[in-house]
């Protein structure tokens, strides 16, 4: 407990002010402690500099000695200077000659350096340059900062800028005493520093006490408020903006209470006109999933509303895999969805609307289902039977128009084509007879007692009647729908194939009427024949929206749609492709499809073959 009290403690408004207040007084003395430290630091250095700097006579005798000829005595007098120097700051003096001679050093216990060669660069560098140089330098071995300086001495005998350089003065002085006074005015300053934060951090405790303690209680207001408890009100201490803010509170209480009767009261009378509706009623908050679901919509979904609740509405109408929450936002088409079962058939009209405020924001969606199954089953059945019907005699339909206008051009008049034109209306008219005792016979193709007329055809001449069927519609008419281009690869060789020849037609016809319908304007449709060990394989190509891989397996189904939106435009029926594998099979053969989504499609149908020699064909002539 005592834990979770400082946890909310360290997270309260009490101990952010407090800090605030705290850093702000931290940074100020570290701020004004860093300046002090800098001038202090500095004023102490320039007084030891000036503590140490050896007086002018004292250099004039240094340089008098080393202009002197008279090395030996020179350096007697030198060294008596040397020691006559009483200062307790500076650790070593040495007079070195322009030479870089050591001529004289006060450290009487380092007086063998006295005639040597000086080793140290900074005085070379002071020789040669003619100038003073100064340092400040650390010395790792006793842990202490020394100040350097090295001055340049004249001979005293010349003057003005022909001044000699007769050698440099070298002063060595420990800074220890002057850091030592820094570091106790800082260690005081920290103190000082300490003491002042405490005492400022008391004192905005006690501050953002007084601060948040009006807050404290308007939060445990606002909390019950949320609870639904409106009956505290908020002390008022003063009349300053949190004083303002503890009226305002009070008066939202109360306007809460009043609102939140008059929702309740609006909610009884939704929840009793959604349990009376014949209609199902599904509301979603903004990311779909459901908030209110009634009685009729729950026994559509087959789930009670407890279970509901909480879902997505995609997954409680099945159609996470067709589209998803933003399209029902974007699009507000109705739906149409199969709930059929084994126990019963259901199929519902889902119309979508979405809950908008005012601003325009979204906040979820309306959905209303209404059972359409009795309508839909007999809408289905007169559009599959007009479909089918319209699907399957279209195509001689229109080639009859093109003959029947031809000879009505003028081409009845032609004796050798006439002929040929009326034959062909006539051939038309009679397979429209026979296609539509098929299409009312195809459960008799199951059951395998259709009949069916075998004969021997050149199925090279036959693929070429066909198709040049479909190249005369689009020359006879002026203003085609579509514009389209079959271009054909078939072998040399003439292949002759055993088949019913009425049947077989309507299946090409099926399928190329279905390659030119899905290719897009201008596009190519692709005829290849050519002949394997024992099969003769026919295959149409187009350059169409191809059929997704998951439909694949489906497209002869009967009546089966792969893509509903896309039938409705295109004017598929789905019954098309059924008929033509129910009479691929019965020639024996194998019709499929190959397909890519957005490629096109490619149908193949295999039919039985053996090859024939020409002396055969004519001995079964001569034999019939």
């Amino acid at each position: 407990m005592f834990k979770l009290k400082r946890k909310n403690f360290f997270k309260s408004i009490n101990f952010k002010i407090a800090l605030v207040f705290a850093l702000l007084l931290l940074i100020t003395l570290e701020i004004v402690g860093a300046i002090f430290v800098r001038q202090l630091e500095s004023k102490n250095l320039d007084q030891f500099k000036t503590q140490v700097q050896i007086p002018t006579y004292v250099d004039n005798s240094l340089a008098e000695q080393l202009s002197s000829t008279n090395t030996t005595k020179a350096n007697a007098q030198l060294k008596t200077i040397l020691s006559d120097i009483n200062n307790s700051n500076i650790d070593e003096v040495r007079v070195i000659d322009s030479k870089g001679t050591i001529r004289g050093t006060n450290d009487v216990n380092d007086q063998a350096v006295v005639g040597q060669k000086t080793t140290d660069r900074n005085v070379k560098n002071a020789i040669y340059n003619n100038r003073s140089y100064t340092k400040n330098t650390y010395d790792t071995s006793n842990n202490s900062q020394y100040y350097i300086s090295i001055v340049p001495l004249y001979s005293s005998n010349t003057t003005g800028n022909n001044s000699q350089l007769v050698g440099v003065l070298y002063v060595r002085a420990n800074m220890k005493s002057v850091y030592n006074t820094i570091n106790s005015i800082m260690q005081i300053f920290a103190v000082a520093s300490l003491v002042a934060m405490a005492l400022g951090l008391g004192i905005a405790i006690i501050i953002a006490r007084a601060i948040t303690r009006p807050i404290e209680e308007m939060k445990r207001q606002t909390q019950r408020i949320s609870r639904g408890d409106y009956a505290g009100q908020v002390r008022v201490y003063s009349d300053d903006e949190l004083g303002q803010l503890a009226g305002a509170i009070n008066n939202l209480s109360i306007r809460v209470e009043e609102s939140q009767e008059s929702t309740e009261a609006e909610r009884r009378r939704l929840d009793s006109v959604l349990a009376h509706m014949s209609d199902g009623v599904i509301a979603t908050d903004r990311r779909g999933n459901i908030t209110i679901i009634n009685e009729t919509a729950s026994d559509f979904v087959d789930v009670t509303a407890e279970k509901a609740i909480g879902n997505s509405i995609l997954d409680m109408l099945q159609i996470r895999d067709s589209y998803s929450l933003r399209d029902l936002i974007e699009n507000q088409d109705e739906l149409t969805l199969d709930f059929s079962s084994n126990e019963r058939d259901l199929i519902l009209n889902a119309y979508f609307s979405l809950i908008q405020r005012e601003s325009g924001f979204i906040s979820g969606l309306v959905c209303v289902l209404h059972d359409v199954t009795e309508q839909q089953k007999i809408d289905n059945d007169r559009k599959q039977f007009v479909s089918n019907v319209s699907h399957e005699l279209r195509t001689p339909l229109t080639s009859l128009r093109s003959y029947i206008e031809a000879l009505s051009d003028g081409a009845w008049k032609d004796p050798e084509v006439a002929p040929g034109f009326l034959k062909v209306t006539q051939e038309e008219t009679d397979r429209m007879i026979r296609m539509i005792n098929e299409l009312l016979s195809l459960s008799r193709m199951d059951s395998g007692t259709t009949r069916v007329d075998m004969e021997l055809v050149n199925i090279n001449e036959m693929f070429n009647y066909v198709l040049n069927r479909f190249d005369m519609i689009l020359k006879k008419d002026d203003n085609p729908a579509k514009y389209y281009t079959i271009k054909r690869e078939f072998t040399k060789r003439d292949l002759w194939v055993e088949i019913d020849t009425d049947k077989f037609t309507q299946v090409l016809d099926n399928i190329m009427n279905n390659a030119i319908k899905y290719s897009p304007d201008g596009g190519v449709v692709t005829c290849r024949l050519l002949e394997t060990h024992n099969q003769v394989i026919i295959s149409i190509s187009d350059q169409g929206l191809g059929i997704p891989r998951a439909d694949l397996g489906h497209v002869f189904d009967r009546f089966f749609r792969v893509d509903k939106a896309r039938s409705r435009a295109q004017g598929g029926t789905g019954l098309g492709l059924a008929i033509s594998k129910e009479v691929v099979q019965l020639l024996g053969g194998r019709i499929w499809v190959d397909s890519v989504e957005g490629q096109g499609s490619t149908f193949y149908i295999s039919l039985p073959y053996e090859p024939y020699e020409e002396e055969d064909l004519w001995d079964d002539d001569s034999q019939a």
